[in-house]
């Protein structure tokens, strides 16, 4: 494999692993860690401020897979050119980059103006809300990775 397509990979790979390792350490880790050891006050503000700075870095995957990914499948020839599971994983991703622009610009803001405010129930329903698709995408990141590895084989 030449040395730009290759380049390519590393970051499409390295922004796909940021993403979705990052949502299953926030679910699996961090989150139960804040409901073990900190009141509900602390807890949400301590939730808003770590999905502020993974949000970040999140914007910065999905901005570095999508240009990667497109220049991959150019360097192939195009569309025309790839394997089926390089469509399917393009569309689950644009799912996957829907339901985060909806978390980021929906129920996240509503949980920071929530936190700021002390309004506690409202600040842990959209918590809630964002816990609840964070999972969907998770899962939907989980299938990006089995067309990727089996998506070959057929």
């Amino acid at each position: 494999m030449p040395l730009f397509p290759a380049a390519l990979l590393f970051l499409h790979l390295l922004a796909a692993a940021f993403w979705v390792g990052g949502m299953a350490a926030m679910h699996f880790s961090v989150r139960p860690a804040a409901v073990a050891t900190l009141e509900p006050p602390q807890r949400l503000a301590f939730m808003a401020s770590a999905l502020s700075r993974f949000f970040f870095g999140v914007s910065i995957a999905i901005a570095s897979s999508l240009a990667s990914g497109l220049l991959l499948v150019w360097t192939m020839g195009g569309f025309a050119r790839v394997h089926w599971n390089v469509h399917a994983m393009l569309g689950v991703g644009l799912v996957m980059m829907a339901l985060f622009l909806h978390v980021r610009f929906a129920p996240y803001p509503r949980l920071l103006r929530a936190v700021a405010a002390r309004e506690w129930p409202v600040a842990a329903a959209n918590l809630n809300t964002i816990r609840k698709l964070v999972v969907v995408n998770l899962a939907l990141g989980v299938l990006v990775f089995v067309l990727a590895i089996v998506g070959q084989a057929f």
